[in-house]
């Protein structure tokens, strides 16, 4: 009888803690990664000790406010296990199975990397839960998971999906339930408020900003009722010049120009602390004391049927490439930006 062939799809994401006493290790290992902070080792980690310290006490107040814990592993846990029956549905010859590769809390992408090793696939797509590509995400994580892995199997790996259908259609139905559930009030601005980046990150040929600003395109193309929307951005941190406007910026011109808003948080595709607690209560405190109203919330796309089915054509569109460069999910480029690994691949192909 010949044996099933077997897919692994590793799921990379942020990862957070899951109690008080992870957030200083966890705020460690994101500031010691070099793709967040460009110094030789011997300076970045005494410094992402000094500045894990420091901030810790702080984002526990934060944690605290969702129970003590993150809520990222429970969320990316449900979209595995919907993924995974969306592959099989969609080909069930083909035993598909989904891994969790987080990046700076567990499972870390080592425990993947041993879990994928035991389950020893014939195929493997490395499939980011970040929308947009940044060299601060995804190619983070694709750099720890080619360390990491030693393993049997042939490997894809998708380096984004910023115009993928189903990411847009899944966001539109989040929004305009929102907005429906409020009353489908008149005069609102929609804000798509998407995770910031230092300015020189983007002027260094990461194409973060330009996906984003596509998946905000392509949102709002379906959403006739919602036709006034604004791309901004959150979670600014340190002495850098970021790209803006910020998310704070964007509140005070709607205030001040009669506008209530809603705000999609179209970089996330799960609920945490940047959702729940950034978005829920300290902007919506900062509206509330400027005199904007109303302020809603999208909730982020999670386990809709339409993004879990793109992710599933994504993967199995991925397992079927001749070539093993990361490339985007659906019909997205981006040419002109010197990061963009499917660019970066195009280009090495061109020169054989």
């Amino acid at each position: 009888m010949r044996r099933q062939k077997k897919l692994a799809v590793v799921l990379f994401n942020l990862g957070g803690p899951d109690g008080p006493d992870a957030v200083q290790p966890f705020l460690f290992n994101l500031f010691n990664d070099p793709a967040i902070i460009g110094l030789p080792g011997f300076l970045r980690t005494p410094l992402a000790g000094l500045v894990s310290r420091r901030r810790a006490p702080e984002a526990r107040k934060n944690y605290d406010l969702m129970g003590g814990a993150s809520p990222l592993l429970p969320e990316t846990e449900k979209q595995a296990e919907a993924l995974q029956a969306a592959l099989t549905r969609a080909n069930p010859r083909i035993l598909s199975r989904c891994f969790i590769a987080m990046r700076y809390w567990k499972p870390f992408t080592e425990d993947a990397a041993r879990a994928v090793e035991a389950f020893a696939p014939d195929e493997i797509v490395l499939l980011p839960l970040y929308p947009q590509f940044s060299t601060t995400t995804t190619g983070s994580s694709l750099t720890a998971w080619r360390e990491a892995y030693r393993g049997p199997g042939r490997t894809r790996s998708v380096c984004c999906f910023p115009d993928a259908a189903g990411l847009a259609d899944a966001w539109a139905s989040r929004i305009d339930a929102a907005w429906k559930a409020a009353g489908a009030p008149n005069g609102l601005r929609l804000l798509f408020s998407a995770h910031g980046l230092p300015e020189k990150v983007v002027k260094g040929g990461d194409p973060y900003q330009a996906q984003v600003e596509a998946t905000a395109a392509a949102i709002a193309g379906r959403l006739p009722g919602l036709p006034d929307w604004q791309v901004c951005y959150q979670s600014r941190v340190g002495p850098l010049k970021w790209i803006g406007p910020s998310t704070e910026d964007a509140l005070r011109a709607a205030q001040a120009d009669g506008k209530g808003v809603l705000v999609a948080p179209l970089a996330f595709v799960s609920e945490h602390v940047e959702t729940l607690v950034e978005l829920d209560h300290e902007y919506a405190a900062l509206a509330a004391s400027i005199g904007l109203a109303p302020y809603l919330r999208a909730p982020t796309v999670g386990v809709e049927a339409a993004f879990i089915e793109a992710l599933a054509a994504i993967t199995l569109q991925a397992a079927q490439r001749p070539d093993d460069w990361p490339a985007p999910g659906g019909s997205w480029s981006c040419p002109g930006f010197s990061k963009c690994p499917a660019a970066a691949g195009r280009r090495g192909l061109e020169t054989v």
